[in-house]
């Protein structure tokens, strides 16, 4: 069998500065410090961190006073950080810039008396943080037909962003809706979509046209994750999201001569090492990769963290 791999895969620049934070932190604050919510989507790396020290909590009532406390990767609410400052909680936000980019835009409309609308999923937590950064309420959709139920005040007065883990090509029809109704909505330019987001997605295109399967290491709760195996079936390739190794079905591949491997945005390389050995050890394999885009983006970290870290 070949196994071929997808490139990129795997840690985004947004997750490898999350992890980072709290690592730091420990080494620095001492343990424990305390996360609100998981701090990217993935157990493998919520419970390694949590072996280091950090406590995952829901909310922040659950931090005791003085704790180091560390917001996810996702973004929080301006409710949360509100709280966090009622309570003195000494707090380090390990934000994707790329998600407090999004904010921004969208605060940026909102001064500028525009309704804002969100492109992006229900109960996803950085949906949830970016809402609750925008004032004046903001409208959120998933899909066309959302376009063609919305009710805004003023049809001249618009403006859209979208959640980071969304790709041109998922939100382009949307888009596309939003411009044919109302002509006048204004919107970021597509270079501000997450990177990432996109080329994994155009990486997995690429290794569906050569594989039989596909098998995307990522969790059950990662949006990327899952777009990723969403793509693969798309392109009319058997697909399956799996946490790690051990959820590997031998059937999916029997018979197979070419297998896909790639791996969501918050799904570290050793996973994907495992299942690699895991499938030499159902037969002689071939291991490639796909050519595909060098990413060389690290972003900096929180100033009272650095410490003269290199940044690209």
């Amino acid at each position: 069998m070949r196994v071929i791999l997808a490139q990129p895969r795997g840690f985004c620049a947004g997750v490898e500065r999350a992890i980072e934070i709290v690592e730091r932190a420990i080494e620095k604050y001492g343990a424990p410090v305390y996360v609100r919510h998981e701090i990217v989507h993935n157990r493998h790396v919520v419970e390694s961190l949590r072996a280091k020290g950090a406590h995952f909590v829901d909310e922040l009532d659950e931090v005791p006073p003085g704790g180091i406390t560390i917001f996810s990767a996702h973004g929080v609410a301006q409710t949360v950080e509100q709280a966090a400052e009622e309570r003195g909680l000494p707090v380090i936000d390990a934000t994707c810039p790329l998600v407090s980019k999004v904010h921004l835009e969208g605060r940026r409309y909102a001064a500028q008396g525009r309704t804002v609308i969100l492109i992006g999923h229900a109960g996803h937590p950085e949906v949830e943080g970016t809402m609750g950064q925008i004032p004046g309420g903001v409208r959120l959709i998933s899909s066309v037909d959302d376009v063609a139920r919305l009710e805004v005040p003023d049809p001249e007065k618009l403006a859209y962003v979208t959640q980071t883990t969304l790709s041109v090509d998922d939100t382009r029809a949307i888009i596309e809706a939003l411009r044919a109704r109302f002509p006048a909505i204004s919107g970021p330019d597509t270079k501000d979509i997450c990177y990432a987001t996109q080329n994994r997605q155009r990486a997995v295109r690429e290794l569906a046209r050569v594989v039989d399967v596909l098998l995307v290491v990522g969790a059950r709760n990662s949006s990327n994750s899952n777009r990723l195996a969403e793509i693969g079936t798309e392109l009319g390739v058997p697909s399956y999201l799996i946490e790690d190794a051990n959820a590997l079905e031998p059937a999916w591949i029997e018979g197979k001569s070419s297998i896909g491997i790639t791996a969501g945005a918050s799904a570290p390389d050793t996973l994907v090492q495992e299942l690699i050995e895991t499938l030499r050890r159902l037969g002689d394999i071939e291991v490639a990769a796909l050519p595909g885009v060098d990413e060389n983006v690290r972003f900096r970290l929180p100033p009272e963290l650095a410490n003269g870290r290199q940044v690209a």
